[in-house]
């Protein structure tokens, strides 16, 4: 067996433009292999918290937060809910 040949730049960069595309990919994946074991999915949907069921139904849950922006390295400490 031949030993890797270490990556250029170029092809590195190459291979990192994938990520995003493989990632959206594999969220799909997880999406609807849940509803398939499972039967529902909760995820966010337009600031609301809604139930996705297998058969297509939606169900309204809860409104939720606005997403909350924040920069590269900084770090937040989330307040707890219960006091």
């Amino acid at each position: 067996m031949k030993p890797m040949q270490p990556l250029s730049e170029q092809a590195m960069q190459a291979l990192e433009a994938h990520i995003p595309l493989m990632a959206q990919d594999a969220f799909t994946h997880a999406y609807l292999n849940a509803l398939t074991q499972g039967g529902k999915v909760l995820r966010a949907q337009n600031g609301k918290l809604v139930e996705t069921k297998a058969d297509g139904t939606v169900r309204f849950i809860r409104e939720i937060e606005p997403p909350i922006k924040v920069k590269m390295g900084a770090k937040r400490i989330r307040k707890s809910a219960v006091k």
